[in-house]
This record gives structure tokens, sequence and C-alpha cells, in this order.
């Protein structure tokens, strides 16, 4: 029977070894390439996006079926007003992650697709931010699979104004629905149907516009990056019991079922952002990484 202690430092390796996957895939082919959007996503200028506000431009009605509560992820305490601006680079393939609840579907993906046809110019804009045809996208989106945010995190999103897709960096607050791919990467916000892209994130003080919720907490934020490989499956926390749950991709919640190998940690341990002084003892000797991020 593993220790406390060996089960934190497995939890916290397995963490670092996501980080190092993401920063090995970010140049490889799990991203898609925005034709016919215009905008200039500035990274100094971010939008906070509450769970319910469709924001600007929202390119559907919301299509979101479950209003997840967030993750304290920024704690009572949190002052947005002067903590440091940190943006955390994590793996989409990392355990936890996203959240769900077991069965049922985040967003009702057969309605976005609905939505869109209804509207050629919507669907083709859409399909330009998304890097496919407008034909591909009833295809595209049942790929996707409907999860929830568990904790902040920075995109590019998408508004849709005179005929094309906008882009603007966001930051969509934990508990938001949201579709991904197989690599783990938020592709479409389910409260206004906008597509979503990698963030670009700048260094420096950024301007943080929009309503900040309880807990935000700017040192807190995430840039989801594609895992190296296509995955067939995401191993998300079941927001209702707080137990694992293995979601087979481009599935809605109805193979939902508990994972085999479950992850060596508690789907509550707060391996996203680790407290200052745990990082050393993040891995033993033996399992530490050697080589450069």
């Amino acid at each position: 029977m593993r220790s406390p202690r060996h089960v934190r430092r497995t939890a916290l390796a397995a963490l670092s070894a996501g980080v190092l996957l993401a920063a090995a895939g970010c140049g490889g082919g799990g991203d898609r390439t925005a034709k016919g959007t215009t905008g200039t996503a500035e990274a100094k200028d971010v939008l906070l996006q509450p769970l319910a506000s469709p924001g600007p431009g929202p390119f559907t009605a919301s299509t979101a079926l479950t209003v997840a509560s967030p993750s304290p992820t920024g704690g009572p305490d949190a002052d947005p007003t002067s903590a440091t601006r940190t943006v955390h680079r994590v793996s989409g393939a990392v355990p936890g992650l996203y959240g769900g609840t077991r069965s049922v579907a985040a967003c009702d993906v057969e309605q976005q697709a609905s939505l869109l046809a209804d509207d050629e110019d919507k669907a083709r804009a859409f399909a330009g931010a998304s890097g496919i045809e407008a034909v591909q996208i009833p295809g595209y989106l049942k790929s996707l699979t409907p999860v929830v945010l568990r904790a902040d995190a920075q995109v590019t999103n998408h508004g849709y104004s005179a005929g094309s897709a906008t882009a603007f960096q966001a930051v969509l607050q934990a508990g938001t629905a949201v579709l991904v791919d197989s690599r783990g990467m938020p592709r479409v916000r389910c409260a206004c149907g906008n597509p979503l892209a990698p963030p670009v994130v700048a260094d420096g003080e950024v301007a943080h516009r929009g309503e900040r919720w309880p807990g935000y907490d700017p040192a807190r934020v995430l840039a989801v990056e594609p895992g190296v490989k296509a995955a067939t499956s995401l191993i998300i926390v079941n927001t209702d019991d707080n137990t694992w749950i293995e979601r087979a991709m481009g599935d809605s919640g109805g193979r939902d079922r508990t994972p085999d190998d479950p992850p060596p940690f508690e789907p509550d341990a707060d391996l996203l952002f680790p407290s200052p002084g745990r990082p050393t003892e993040s891995a033993p000797p033996d399992t530490a990484p050697t080589g450069p991020a």
C-alpha cells in the first residue's frame, strides 16, 4: 500500500510529466489554423468571461446543459488587483483537468450543429476559425467531447461580427462548459457557440476587462496545450461525488465508466496549482526529469 508521501510524490511527478508533454506537443499537428479570422487577438488585453456570460458576438444561443459549481481556483482571499499574473501551461491530457457529471453531457452537440446549420454565414465563419470546411461542421462537433473546466483558463475566443470570426483573448471561468478535441484542447464554448483556439500569452502587465468572479486570481490561470498524441478517452472528475470518470472521446456521457487504472491521486488534489513549497518534493530522484522542458 502506498504511503501518503509516496502518493503525493507520484501524483506531482505525473503532473510534471504532463506539463513536459504539453511542451513537447505544442509544435505538433494538434492545432488548427484559423482561416478568414479578423482581429489581432491582442495578448495584452484579456476579457474575463463568467460561466453563463455569452460575451461579445456570440455565434449561437447557449447549448450548455449543465452549470457546474466552479472550483475555488483563487481561494476566498484572492486579490486580483494585487496578484502577479501567472499563466500555467498544462497538457490537455492531464487527468482531472476537466470535470462533468456521469452519463450527462455538458453541452448539446446536436443542437450546436443545428444552430450553425441554420445560418450559413455564421457556419462559414465558425469553420474558418476552426480550420475546417463548413460541410465538416456536424462531423467535427460530434468528434468533440463535452466537459467542464475545473480551473480558470485563458483561450483565444472568437466572436462573430460582420460575417467574420473576430479573435480575442479571454479567460473562461472554472465550471464553463466546453467541447474538447482528442488532445484535450478546448475547441467550442457552449454558452455562446464560439470556436476556441490556444491562447496567446503575453509577458508583463495585462489589462483584464470584464466582470471578475469570486475567487478569480490572475496568478492561477491555465493555458491548455495539446497532448502529444490523440487520446481515445479523457479522465475527468465527477463533480457530483468527486470520483473519477473515463469518458470516451466524441461521446456525450453514454459510455462513461470507472477507469480500470485510475490516477494515483485523489480527484480533489490541487495538482494544477502546486504551492511554492511543494515543487522540490514533486518527483523523487528516480522519477525527476533530467532533460530540458
